[in-house]
C-alpha cells in the first residue's frame, strides 16, 4: 500500500548512490535509498530494485560515489503499485549524464474506493431525502392514515373490545401524537458536534489508510487536523448556553463551579486511565504512562473557559440596553474581564514559545527537528513546547511516536496534546464561547447571528493570512497541529464559524435538514468517543482482513465501524439514553 517499484539501471562506469527527499519535507536532507554498482561491461547496465513511497511527490538524487558529485535529480510523483525504471547513462558517449524515467507498469488509482464510498453514501442520503419528502405529502399521509385506521378498527371489532369512541382515541394516539413543547436547544450545535465527532472516529480508526485522513507530519493541514479544534470550539459554545440557562434557572455560581470542577476531573481520569494509548503495550505502568491526551486537553480547556464564563456570565440578558452607541459590541464588551484573561494567556504563550531558551536549539524554534532544517537541529522537535513537557511531565510520560517521524524522521518524543499547546486550546474554546454569546444576545435574530459569525470568520481568516503569509512554511507562525500554534487556532476557528453558519442556516433557520445522521452522535458525544476507543479492536469495528495492503478493505472496515457508532447513537437517542458527566 502506498508503494511502487523503482528499478535503477546504471550504464556508467561508476557506482551510484540513490537518495530521495519528500516534497512535503521542508529544507530537508536527502535520505539514502541505496547503491547501484557500475555496469559490468560498457553498454551493459547493472540494475537494483528499490521500493519508493507514493503518498507524496519525491525528488530522487543520484550521486557518484567516487567524488560524491551530483549527477542528476529527478522530481516525480510515483503511483501506487506502479513499476518504474530509471536509466542512467552518458549522453552520446560524452561526459554528460542523462537520467530518464520510464513507466513499465501503470499504477492503480487508489482513490476509486473513496469515490465509490461517496456515491454510496450520497445515494443513501438522496434516497432518505426523497423518502422523507414523499411521506410528508398529504396524499401519502392520508393513505397511511386510512390503512392504519381501518386495521385498528377491524382489530377492535374482532376482539369485541372497545367502542367507536375508544377506537378514535387509539387512532389519534398512535397516528397523531400530541405535539411536544418546543425545545430551545439548537439542533445545529449538536449537528456541528456530531460532524466533528464522526470524522474524528473515522480518522482514529484509520481513515482507509489515506495520508490526508492522517495528521500532517508538521506544518499544514489535513482532514484529520480539522476535527479536534472544531470539537473544542463547539464545547465552548455549549458552555455559554448551558451556563446562561442554569443561572437563569436559579443555580448559584458556586454550585456551577463545583459541577465544572467535577466534570473536568472525570474527563481527565477517563482520558488517563480508560482510553490511554499505553494499553496497546500491555497493562498500564507509571513508568511509561502518557499523561496528556485528547480528553485531558478537553478537561483543561473546559475547566478554564467555564470558570471564565462563570466569572462574567449574566442570567438575564433581556434587561440590557440596546440603545447605546456601544450596543453592537455588547456581546464582547460585557465580558471584557474574560477577554483580558485570555489575552494574558496568549501573551504568555507567545513569550514562552519565542523567548524561552532551549538548550542546543535556537530560541523561538518552531521546526520539527530530525532531518528538517538540513539536520542542524535534530533534537529540537517542537522547541519550547517539547522542553516544557519534558520538564513538567518527564520524557517517558509524553507521546513517543509523533507524526513528525513519518516525513522528518524524528526520534525525539513529542506530545501534540502537551502543556504549552493547552493555552491555545483555551483560546479555541473561548472563541466558541463567543459564538455562544452571539446566539444568546441575538436569539431569534437569524440575520444578526449569521452576519456576526461571518464577520468573526473573516477577521480570524485575515489574522491567519497575516501570521502565515498565506504559505505553509514561510510565515511568522505556521499552521501546525502538533504545536497548536496561534495561526492553527485562528484558521480552524475561521473554518468553524463558516461551517456553523452553514449548519445553523440549513438546520435551525430554513429547516431544510434535520441534522441526521450527525445529530445523534452529537447528542451522545462522550459515549461515542469513549466507546470507539475502548471497543476499537472488537467486532464489528475491526476484523481480520484478507488483504491488509488494500485501501479498499481498510476504507470499508473504517466506514462500517464509524457507521456502527452512528447507528448506536441513533438507537440510544430513540430510547432517550444519554451519557452525561
Amino acid at each position: 500500500m502506498d508503494e511502487a517499484i523503482l528499478t535503477v539501471n546504471n550504464e556508467l562506469d561508476t557506482e551510484l548512490v540513490v537518495s530521495w527527499m519528500s516534497e512535503r519535507c521542508y529544507q530537508c536532507l536527502y535520505q539514502q535509498l541505496g547503491v547501484v554498482p557500475a555496469g559490468p561491461t560498457p553498454g551493459q547496465p547493472s540494475s537494483v530494485d528499490f521500493v519508493v513511497g507514493t503518498q507524496h511527490g519525491i525528488t530522487l538524487q543520484l550521486n557518484s560515489t567516487i567524488i560524491n558529485l551530483e549527477l542528476c535529480t529527478v522530481p516525480f510523483h510515483f503511483g501506487e503499485h506502479g513499476n518504474y525504471s530509471l536509466w542512467v547513462k552518458n549522453l552520446n558517449d560524452s561526459s554528460v549524464v542523462n537520467c530518464s524515467l520510464v513507466t513499465g507498469a501503470d499504477p492503480v488509482n487508489s482513490y476509486i474506493p473513496i469515490l465509490v464510498a461517496f456515491l454510496i453514501f450520497a445515494g443513501l442520503a438522496l434516497a432518505s431525502a426523497i423518502g422523507t419528502t414523499i411521506l410528508g405529502l398529504d396524499v401519502v399521509r392520508g393513505f397511511f392514515f386510512r390503512i392504519s385506521g381501518s386495521m385498528e378498527t377491524e382489530r377492535l371489532i374482532n376482539s369485541e373490545l372497545g367502542s367507536p369512541d375508544r377506537t378514535v382515541s387509539l387512532i389519534a394516539d398512535n397516528i397523531l401524537p400530541p405535539p411536544s413543547s418546543p425545545s430551545k436547544r439548537l439542533r445545529s450545535l449538536d449537528t456541528f458536534r456530531g460532524i466533528s465527532l464522526v470524522i474524528m472516529v473515522f480518522v482514529n480508526y484509520g481513515g482507509g489508510r489515506y495520508w490526508f485522513f492522517r495528521h500532517e507530519s508538521w506544518n499544514g493541514l489535513t482532514v484529520a487536523d480539522l476535527v479536534f479544534p472544531w470539537f473544542v470550539f463547539i464545547m465552548g459554545t455549549s458552555i455559554a448556553l448551558s451556563t446562561h440557562s442554569m443561572l437563569r434557572a436559579g443555580s448559584t455560581r458556586c454550585s456551577l463551579l463545583r459541577k465544572v470542577v467535577w466534570r473536568s476531573m472525570q474527563l481527565f481520569i477517563i482520558g488517563v486511565f480508560i482510553i490511554n494509548p499505553n494499553y496497546c503495550h500491555g497493562p498500564l505502568s507509571w513508568d511509561n504512562l502518557r499523561i496528556p491526551g485528547v480528553l485531558q486537553r478537553l478537561a483543561f480547556s473546559y475547566l478554564v473557559v467555564a470558570c471564565l464564563d462563570l466569572l462574567v456570565a449574566r442570567g438575564r440578558l433581556d434587561i440590557l440596553t440596546t440603545d447605546a452607541w456601544w450596543s453592537p459590541g455588547l456581546d464582547i464588551l460585557l465580558y471584557w474581564p474574560a477577554w483580558l484573561c485570555v489575552l494574558i494567556l496568549e501573551i504568555i504563550w507567545l513569550c514562552l514559545t519565542f523567548l524561552l531558551p532551549v538548550p542546543d536549539c535556537p530560541t523561538g524554534y518552531l521546526g520539527p527537528g530530525g532531518i528538517g532544517d538540513m539536520g542542524l537541529y535534530a533534537n529540537c522537535t517542537g522547541g519550547a513546547a517539547s522542553l516544557i513537557d519534558r520538564w513538567l511531565l518527564g520524557e517517558s510520560h509524553i507521546y513517543q511516536t509523533p507524526s513528525s517521524r513519518v516525513i522528518y524522521a524524528t526520534h525525539m518524543p513529542y506530545d501534540p496534546e502537551g502543556v504549552l499547546g493547552s493555552i491555545n486550546s483555551i483560546l479555541m474554546a473561548f472563541l466558541g464561547l463567543q459564538a455562544g454569546k452571539i446566539i444568546l444576545h441575538y436569539r431569534d435574530l437569524h440575520t444578526s447571528i449569521i452576519s456576526r459569525f461571518l464577520i468573526w470568520g473573516l477577521l480570524l481568516g485575515a489574522i491567519s493570512a497575516a501570521l502565515t503569509k498565506c504559505s505553509t512554511d514561510h510565515g511568522f507562525i505556521p499552521v501546525n497541529k502538533n504545536l497548536w500554534s496561534l495561526s492553527y487556532v485562528t484558521t480552524l476557528a475561521c473554518f468553524a464559524n463558516v461551517l456553523l453558519v452553514l449548519v445553523y442556516f440549513t438546520v435551525d433557520v430554513k429547516k431544510w435538514w434535520s441534522g441526521a445522521p450527525f445529530y445523534y452522535p452529537g447528542m451522545n458525544s462522550i459515549l461515542v468517543y469513549v466507546g470507539h476507543e475502548v471497543f476499537e479492536e472488537y467486532f464489528p469495528f475491526r476484523w481480520q482482513m484478507s488483504n491488509s495492503q488494500s485501501h479498499t478493505e481498510h476504507l470499508t472496515q473504517n466506514l462500517v465501524a464509524t457507521s456502527c457508532w452512528v447507528f448506536i447513537a441513533y438507537v440510544l437517542y430513540r430510547k432517550k439514553i444519554f451519557w452525561k458527566i
